[in-house]
């Protein structure tokens, strides 16, 4: 039998269900007070099992049109020194343009570092730059 984590965490839009597998995360969807869970999976409540997944999210918080460092994602997520990891994180995103680690920047204001490429990185940047608006904090992670 499969064992599935799961966890509930706020956001301003309503509380969010993550569910973890041994294959990584498999749910982030709005939680209605269920999960579907499978015949063969046992799905167990663990908020550190989840832990690594609710930290990242602090990605969400870098407003459209806005940059931030690796470092001040470090920080935000109450370990400062961990810049690398951060960047090791955005490196393996899959999700890369809804969590937005195009955003993440070096400490001295260059490009460095994204899956899909400098120039990429750099076209979703102007791009947002060209049609930024004042935006709203989601108020989630770390």
């Amino acid at each position: 039998m499969e064992s599935i984590y799961f966890t509930r965490v706020p956001s301003p839009a309503g509380p969010l269900l993550l569910a973890l597998s041994s294959r990584g995360l498999m749910r982030l969807e709005f939680d209605r007070g269920r999960h579907a869970g499978c015949n063969g999976q046992d799905w167990q409540e663990s908020a550190s099992a989840l832990d690594p997944w609710t930290r990242q999210r602090a990605l969400l918080d870098i407003p459209y049109g806005e940059t931030c460092s690796y470092r001040d994602i470090a920080k935000a997520i109450a370990h400062p020194h961990a810049f690398r990891a951060v960047g090791m994180s955005n490196n393996r995103n899959p999700i890369a343009i809804v969590v937005p680690c195009h955003r993440v920047i070096a400490s001295d204001g260059s490009l460095c570092g994204y899956g899909g490429g400098l120039d990429i990185k750099r076209k979703l940047l102007d791009l947002e730059q060209t049609h930024s608006q004042p935006s709203l904090r989601l108020g989630i992670g770390a």
